[in-house]
């Protein structure tokens, strides 16, 4: 086997010019003399990679393989005689004679020549052609039987001499084109004399793929070979001259570019002596800019009126730079510039199931926005809104849908704006005017459909500046976003293919009509197994790279993130868990830096040593033997709560007491419950008497906490039964609904999360409207396992359900000392 450089002009010059012994320029006779000699009957067998050797042509070839080296040893130690052929594949390293070209070159080694980098390189004259017949031996090297290759002496007529000559021109030609070609090249083939050397010296040199050069040699008619190489010539003429007039081309632009730079930089110093404005090369720039961008027919002609107003500015004024940086915003601006959405249901449904786990509702509303999306490709973005409690994952849901949807991601936080400016931006008159945050939010995007999450919506406030919200009215609604306008870009925007997510953790606060123009996807929290999987796929994974541990240094069982989660955190979401489980991770890495013992395995012990003692007891929810004390359920900011409401009495005058820091909705509720039980103290078995005679204390324990709402009417007043019939309330239940003087029970909200907080305090058992059932029937059957749900209408019946006939300890005679009845 042998390697080479592919051989050219440049390689064969050197020979012809410097070592006249070689003789490559061949005489007729010695043509003749070539195609009559004889050949032996077997020859040694060198494979070339990628060329040809034609007869009559010098090449220099370097060897590299011993099989190859130690052929062209003996062969110059004996008659100089072996035989070149072509492989047809390149990449075979010792090809056998199946995988040769059956034609090839008898050649004589002129020199073999040591090299001073170890190499060896022999130099070649190919003789006449023949054909492979069979391999006779092929070790230490191939060797095989051959047989003339029989070639037609050209035909001396007309077309054939124009043929050579129109060759002729050509390769003189080529050599003109190519400028690292030497002028000797030129010279060589106007001193070729015989035509069937000309034909086999061009087509050696020519630059085609080894399949056209072997074809070349293969052809018996040296007038077919002739037309053939004119074809390839021919082609190769016209990829010459296109290349040329490339480079001439690229080089004519940049000496233009650099002649209107010198004239443009001349005529700036003439126009500043004689105290004109100065045309910036940053306009030209600016232009250069706006061709490219995909904007409409307004806005370029806006475009086109703004850049002219810069002509007109001097650039050391202070409104150049106004100018300049509105003009590079309008640049800037994704104009029509779009993502593209991928379709792809299943890979979308594994990104969001792998980032997030639960909230299947949010999950199957965006698979379906994704599928109408699909089938029609020209759906206005809806306008989500997440809402629910701390840490439940709504922000970085967002992230979740740009990654599902293939679209870039942005995000703008708006708790505590209170300025309109913000939204719209300012004025251009004002000094220090900027786009609004909507603006400069798409432009950091860089395309005009992003997922835009708005964080935190229901925490923007309003002053004398303006209403936030209000400003928002137009860009979270559909039939109007096409056109947002923005005070400072003074131009419409289209804001519809913009997929806008807004976050909240409650609705109250957020205004009526901007309200209306969203979807609102309840985001609620988590159960305890859900937890545990987001802690081992999420939160623990998270927290050991962020403190350099591994899977080796720590493990954490189920068992034992449980009790993390009952008995150091109370909350909905799992921003807490996350905090507790980073403060575990730390005291491992505390220990593994000191040196210290410890185990891998998180115990019991382990955890309290790290965390502290449990936070939350979970006993203090079962204590139901003392009468008044009624388990109820509430809703907060940060997810479901229980909620107990405590009453006693005392010897009075009918007096009622209500302490905790209620709100007005809660202390009406008792005013209510107290109502309605008067009115109903027969059906109760309550002497009416006792109303005037006993004093009542109503209390919600954490008096700290402000608490109103109108889901403990049913729980006052169960408390209020309890309390005035001595009668036990069931263990381990809870309630939750508002009442009527009529004594209806009127349905809440909020029951998802008042559900799970009910689980997490071990309750058992739930009375709640009838018009809730259909909340109820939203929830996930895994996470109400072993709950019981009672759904009422009248409070005659969570009286029955709620309280036991039999009587608490010690119950209170709270007729003695009243007359008998008459």
């Amino acid at each position: 086997m042998s390697k080479f450089e592919t051989f050219d002009f440049n390689q064969a010059i050197p020979i012809i010019s410097e070592d006249t012994e070689f003789f490559p320029l061949l005489s007729q006779q010695d043509e003749d003399d070539m195609r009559n000699a004889e050949i032996p009957e077997s020859l040694s067998i060198l494979s070339l990679r990628n060329t040809v050797l034609f007869p009559g042509v010098v090449i220099p070839i370097t060897v590299g393989r011993d099989k190859s080296i130690k052929l062209v040893k003996d062969a110059y130690q004996g008659d100089k005689t072996i035989g070149v052929v072509a492989q047809k594949d390149m990449s075979m390293e010792d090809p056998t004679i199946d995988e040769l070209y059956q034609v090839g070159t008898v050649a004589h080694i002129i020199k073999v020549l040591q090299m001073p980098d170890g190499n060896t390189t022999v130099i070649l004259q190919g003789k006449q052609r023949f054909k492979l017949l069979e391999a006779v031996q092929t070790e230490p090297y191939l060797k095989a039987n051959v047989e003339k290759y029989k070639e037609e002496k050209p035909k001396s007529t007309k077309e054939f001499k124009a043929l050579i000559a129109t060759l002729k021109e050509m390769a003189l030609q080529i050599i003109q084109l190519s400028p690292n070609l030497p002028s000797e090249a030129g010279i060589a083939i106007k001193n070729i004399e015989s035509p069937t050397f000309l034909i086999n010296f061009i087509s050696s040199n020519i630059n085609v793929d080894l399949i056209q050069k072997q074809q070349l040699l293969e052809l018996l008619n040296a007038d077919e070979k002739a037309r053939l190489l004119l074809e390839l010539l021919t082609s190769e003429i016209q990829i010459l001259e296109l290349k040329n007039q490339i480079q001439n081309k690229v080089r004519i632009d940049l000496d233009k570019q650099q002649r209107d730079y010198f004239l443009n930089q001349q005529l700036k110093t003439i126009q500043e002596e004689l105290g004109g404005n100065t045309p910036d090369l940053e306009i030209i720039e600016l232009k250069k800019r706006a061709s490219k961008k995909k904007w409409n027919e307004v806005v370029a002609k806006h475009f086109d009126k703004e850049i002219e107003k810069l002509a007109r500015i001097n650039p050391a004024a202070a409104d150049y730079s106004v100018q300049i940086n509105y003009l590079e915003l309008l640049l800037d601006l994704p104009w029509n510039e779009f993502t593209k959405d991928n379709f792809d249901l299943n890979r979308a449904q594994k990104v969001l199931d792998k980032d997030h786990y639960g909230l299947d509702k949010v999950k199957q509303r965006i698979i379906e926005y994704l599928a109408v999306l699909k089938l029609k490709n020209n759906m206005k973005a809806p306008i989500l809104c997440l809402v629910g409690p701390p840490g439940v994952g709504k922000t970085s849901l967002g992230k979740s849908i740009a990654k599902a949807l293939g679209r870039k991601y942005t995000r703008m936080a708006l708790g505590g704006v209170r300025d309109e400016a913000e939204i719209r931006g300012h004025r251009k008159t004002y000094i220090g005017a900027m786009p609004g945050r909507i603006i400069q939010s798409l432009k950091k995007a860089g395309a005009a459909n992003p997922v835009f999450v708005l964080d935190e919506i229901d925490k923007m406030s309003a002053d004398f500046k303006g209403d936030p919200s209000s400003a928002l009215l137009e860009v979270l609604d559909p039939e109007q976003n096409t056109s947002f306008y923005d005070h400072y870009v003074e131009m419409e925007y289209d804001l519809s293919k913009v997929m806008f997510i807004a976050t909240a953790n409650s609705l109250n606060n957020i205004q009526p009509a901007l309200l209306d123009r969203m979807e609102i996807i309840e985001v609620n929290g988590y159960t305890i197994e859900e937890k545990i999987e987001i802690a081992k796929k999420h939160l623990i994974p998270k927290q050991r790279e962020a403190h350099g541990l591994t899977a080796k240094d720590i493990s954490l069982k189920s068992k034992i993130i449980e009790k993390i989660i009952e008995e150091y955190t109370r909350e909905s979401g799992v921003r807490g868990l996350e905090k507790k489980i980073g403060s575990t991770v730390r005291g491992i890495a505390t220990r593994i830096v000191m040196e210290k013992e410890y185990n891998v395995n998180i115990n019991d012990k382990d955890l309290v040593e790290i965390l502290g003692a449990p936070i939350f007891d979970k006993d203090s929810y079962e204590n139901n033997e003392v009468a008044g004390v009624v388990t109820g359920l509430a809703w907060t900011s940060v997810g479901g709560d229980i909620l107990f409401i405590e009453s006693s009495l005392s010897p009075g005058k009918g007096k009622m007491s209500l302490t905790g820091n209620l709100g007005d909705v809660m202390k009406e509720s008792a005013s209510i419950a107290m109502a309605y039980l008067r009115s109903h103290a027969e059906e109760f078995d309550i002497d009416y008497r006792v109303f005037d005679h006993w004093d009542v204390h109503i209390h919600v324990p954490a008096g700290a906490t402000p608490k109103d709402g109108p889901s403990a009417g049913v729980t006052m007043l169960t408390a209020l039964t309890s309390l005035f019939t001595q009668r036990k309330v069931k263990e381990n239940l809870a309630m939750t609904g508002e009442i009527t003087l009529r004594g209806k029970v009127l349905p809440v909200g909020g029951i998802k999360e008042k559900i799970l907080a009910a689980k997490r305090a071990n309750i058992k058992e739930i009375i709640l409207c009838k018009s809730n059932q259909k909340d109820i029937e939203e929830i996930k059957e895994s996470y109400i396992k072993d709950m019981k749900f009672h759904y009422v209408t009248e409070m005659a019946d969570v009286i029955a359900l709620g309280l036991l006939d039999k009587k608490v300890k010690h119950a209170k005679d709270l007729t003695k000392g009243l007359e008998p009845k008459k």
